[in-house]
């Protein structure tokens, strides 16, 4: 003789034989042996769209690149007086929009040095030292040079990027972004 398979036996959650189940689990049987399981069509259906949405994903952001790199060059960007800053200091500004931190460095009476102040590893800022001739992130304890913007210790492989200067008439002026990848 044979047994019934116990996967196939429909039953009710609290055991009980379908008559003395209310109306509404009738209505509405839901298999809890077999609910648990997932059909390999369900799965390959989640599969796929699940692979769809990071096919879309990377598409968008391919498209965000070419939009981002169609943009004209930055426009030229006041930071302020040769003598607001002091050798050794450093100034925040903003460039090539608001939301674009950089740092302003001056290392002796005529060397002026920009950069991105976001950490190429995870965007934490970057703060400097110029005492030790570095700029440190002090996320991961990376450092770049202060005068290149290599990165020499901890998790950034990638260079800062350099917003380069010009000064005129004792005024410096941020000109362009200087991206390095070396």
């Amino acid at each position: 003789m044979n047994k019934p398979d116990p996967e196939q036996r429909t039953m009710a959650p609290d055991g009980q034989p379908e008559p003395a189940q209310p109306d509404w689990r009738r209505e509405f049987p839901i298999d809890t042996v077999q609910d648990n399981e997932v059909a390999r069509r369900d799965f390959t259906t989640f599969m796929v769209l699940t692979s769809l949405a990071f096919v879309v994903g990377q598409f968008w952001i391919v498209v965000q690149n070419r939009f981002r790199g169609q943009k004209g060059p930055p426009a030229e960007l006041e930071i302020g007086r040769v003598d607001e800053i002091p050798i050794g200091g450093a100034k925040l500004f903003h460039y090539p929009g608001e939301h674009d931190p950089c740092l302003l460095l001056r290392t002796d009476t005529q060397t002026f040095l920009a950069y991105d102040q976001k950490c190429t590893h995870l965007s934490c800022a970057v703060v400097p030292s110029v005492e030790e001739g570095c700029l440190l992130c002090p996320c991961h304890l990376g450092s770049f040079d202060l005068h290149s913007g290599r990165a020499i210790a901890g998790p950034p492989r990638r260079p800062l990027t350099r917003i380069t200067l010009e000064i005129r008439a004792g005024v410096i002026y941020a000109t362009g972004i200087e991206l390095r990848t070396v």
